[in-house]
């Protein structure tokens, strides 16, 4: 038998028994199941991806999931110190930091991506989206279970900070910017510092279904409902003292432009 016969031989058995080593309990078979499942799902939900090639080549997000992978891949097999530099390496190279021991399910998808945190006993389920500037992150120094889990279909919209132990129920939506340190329940959308769950009624909420400029507003609904009150309250004291009715007039005039200034200032004017 020639050299190079042999040689071939002894490669394939070394790939082979390398490859079932690997794979022992199935866990590079599930690694590679995910990361098909991360590149398809961005074709699935950002309408900018047109082709295969922009997508494996132009997306942060999927660069810095693809090394995850691989880093929690061998945080698994209980290689030292090596998955922390392939975290610290995705840092650098995406702006994107996850902790090799977060546990991320199948159809991840971060959008845009960058100052994206995720630690260390972070769980996220599968098909969940994030955008840029996200934490799950922990409030303290406390050990053990100190990050958020997050269920299946959940959408964190940009700059949003989910804090803790907390649970995120499944096809829950959190809105741009809140800040989240309670549990939010399943099918809700959680809006506001601290985050406060709104429900969607007769529709269901989805990680594909996002529309951020229609998120429920309960500070604003809060504020209408007692300037609606108020305007009752001093229609009622016209008719009851119709010899102040001029005077509380004038007052509601004014009252009103003082309003309308309010109102503009939260919608956006001036700012």
């Amino acid at each position: 038998m020639g050299l190079a016969k042999k040689t071939g031989m002894l490669f394939l058995a070394a790939s082979g028994g390398g490859y079932f080593w690997l794979n022992r309990g199935g866990e590079l078979n599930r690694t590679l199941g995910a990361i098909r499942r991360d590149v398809s799902v961005i074709q699935e939900r950002d309408p900018a991806a047109t082709s295969m090639i922009e997508t494996l080549t132009c997306y942060s997000g999927l660069h810095a999931i693809l090394l995850h992978r691989m880093a929690h891949f061998l945080y698994e097999q209980k290689v030292p110190v090596v998955p922390r530099i392939v975290s610290q390496i995705n840092r650098f190279l995406t702006g994107i930091e996850i902790h090799p021991a977060a546990d991320i399910g199948e159809g991840f998808f971060i959008d845009h991506g960058s100052g994206v945190v995720i630690g260390e006993t972070t769980e996220v389920g599968n098909n969940v989206t994030i955008y840029q500037g996200v934490t799950l992150g922990g409030t303290g120094k406390e050990t053990g279970k100190r990050h958020p889990t997050l269920r299946d279909n959940v959408t964190v919209g940009a700059g949003a900070k989910v804090l803790g132990s907390v649970m995120v129920g499944e096809n829950a939506k959190i809105g741009a910017g809140s800040i989240v340190i309670h549990d939010v329940p399943a099918d809700s959308t959680v809006v506001g510092n601290p985050g406060r769950p709104v429900r969607e009624r007769g529709r269901k909420v989805g990680a594909a279904d996002v529309d951020w400029t229609h998120l429920p507003d309960p500070v604003a609904d809060a504020m209408q409902s007692l300037v609606r009150r108020l305007v009752e309250l001093e229609n009622e004291f016209k008719s009851t003292f119709p010899e102040k009715r001029e005077e509380i007039e004038k007052a509601q005039q004014q009252g009103e432009r003082e309003l309308d200034k309010v109102f503009e200032y939260y919608r956006g004017s001036g700012i």
